[in-house]
């Protein structure tokens, strides 16, 4: 059984754990990494926005979710629309088979439903994330340059779902 809940200070050393063992899967795959910010990312549990995805007392994923849109990736209107907006999901390879990404853009979905928002956004950088996150329902909904490269734009409306068929605590 899978469960997400806010990340504790004391979540740090599971969350950078499991942040190292991404960056080593990345690069054996010659992808970029996150190594060189692992304490920077694992530092923010506890901050009040990382949640965490754990099973069995081990952290398999994190993500942050804010309540306001970045200033640049949204206009003013698509701002005052009441969204979710996830940043830095990184999960555990070791659990692909049981997709903890997929769990907790749905995690994401159902939570913005119950809060009476209208969207779960997201941004990413790699034409195969936003692949990848069209198979959990978002849509590509513009895409921007930034001096840190090609920004891409989802979107998916909030919905309530069963999260306990996926095996999902509430």
């Amino acid at each position: 059984m899978f469960t997400m809940r806010l990340a504790a200070e004391s979540d740090a050393p599971g969350v950078a754990s499991m942040i190292n063992a991404r960056c080593a899967w990345m690069e054996q795959r010659g992808l970029e990494s996150w190594r060189e910010d692992v304490d920077d990312l694992a530092g923010q549990a506890g901050g009040g926005s990382m949640w965490v995805l754990q099973t069995q007392g081990r952290i398999v994923g994190c993500t942050t979710v804010m309540t306001e849109a970045p200033p640049k990736d949204w206009t003013p209107e698509e701002a005052a629309e009441p969204a979710l907006y996830l940043f830095t999901t990184i999960t555990d390879p070791a659990y692909r088979e049981h997709k903890p990404g997929t769990l907790i853009a749905l995690w994401a979905v159902d939570r913005a439903a119950r809060m009476d928002r209208a969207w779960v956004r997201r941004g990413c950088f790699f034409p195969k994330l936003v692949e990848y996150y069209e198979t959990q329902g978002f849509s590509l909904v513009k895409e921007q340059d930034r001096s840190a490269g090609h920004l891409y734009l989802l979107a998916r409306r909030a919905e309530r779902l069963d999260l306990g068929v996926l095996g999902m605590a509430r």
